[in-house]
C-alpha cells in the first residue's frame, strides 16, 4: 500500500497547488450563495479528479503497464512526455508574468464569480481540474500507480489519499470560511492577495519541480 500511496503523492501535491483555482473559491466563499456554491465547486472538483484518475488508472492497468514491457516503456514515456510540457509550461509562465509594477491580469470570468449559480460553481470545479497542469498531473496519478502494478483495494486507497492531498487547498478554505469566524474573511482575503501578485513565481517553480521529477521518473523505465 505504501508503494501506491508513494507514487501518487508528487502528483496531489501538483494539483493541490493551484493558484488560480484557489483564487476563485475564495471570491465565490464571500458571493451572495458563498454556503452553497463554495461546496458545489468542490464537489465539481472531486468528481473531476475522481473521473480522470480513474480512467487513467483503469487504461493502464487493462494495458498491463506493471507487467508489460510495452505498456511499461510506453508509460514510462508518458511521464517524460508530460515532465517536458511542464517544463515548456514553466517557461511560458515566467514570460507571461507582470513586470515589476504591474498589476496582475486576472481572468475576466473572476467578476462575475458574484453571480454564480450552483450549477455553474459545480462545472467550474469541473473546469479547475481540466487545466493543462492538474489534468496532465492526474492522469499520469493514474498510470504511474498502475504501472506500480498494486491491487484493487490498495488502487482505491492510493486514489483516495490522492483526492484527499489535491483538494486540501479547496477544500480547505470552504472547511475555515465556516467555522473562522470573523477573522476568516481578512484571512482568506490576504491569501488571496498573495497568490494573486506571486502566481507566476508559485507556477514556475512547481512546474520546473514537478517537470523534472516526472521525467526523472520516466527515464530509467525506457530501453532496458
Amino acid at each position: 500500500m505504501a508503494a501506491g500511496i508513494g507514487t501518487i503523492l508528487t502528483y496531489a501535491v501538483g494539483v493541490a497547488i493551484s493558484p488560480m483555482s484557489i483564487i476563485a473559491v475564495i471570491l465565490m466563499l464571500f458571493s451572495a450563495r458563498a454556503r452553497v456554491n463554495g461546496l458545489m465547486l468542490l464537489g465539481g472538483w472531486l468528481v473531476a479528479l475522481t473521473v480522470l484518475f480513474a480512467l487513467a488508472y483503469g487504461l493502464a492497468d487493462a494495458a498491463d503497464a506493471a507487467t508489460d514491457t510495452t505498456a511499461s516503456e510506453t508509460v514510462s514515456w508518458g511521464k517524460v512526455g508530460v515532465g517536458v510540457v511542464l517544463l515548456l509550461l514553466a517557461a511560458r509562465q515566467w514570460r507571461s508574468r507582470p513586470a515589476p509594477g504591474d498589476a496582475p491580469v486576472m481572468p475576466k470570468w473572476m467578476a462575475g464569480i458574484d453571480s454564480f449559480s450552483p450549477g455553474k460553481a459545480f462545472a467550474l470545479g469541473l473546469i479547475a481540474v481540466a487545466a493543462p497542469k492538474n489534468l496532465l498531473l492526474t492522469l499520469s496519478a493514474g498510470t504511474a500507480l498502475a504501472q506500480v502494478g498494486v491491487s484493487t483495494s490498495e488502487a482505491v486507497v492510493s486514489l483516495i489519499v490522492f483526492l484527499i492531498v489535491a483538494s486540501t487547498t479547496i477544500a480547505g478554505p470552504v472547511l475555515y470560511q465556516r467555522v473562522g469566524g470573523g477573522r476568516a474573511k481578512s484571512t482568506l482575503d490576504a491569501l488571496k492577495d498573495w497568490l494573486t501578485a506571486h502566481n507566476a513565481a508559485v507556477m514556475t517553480v512547481l512546474l520546473l519541480v514537478i517537470g523534472a521529477k516526472l521525467i526523472g521518473d520516466g527515464l530509467p523505465g525506457l530501453g532496458g
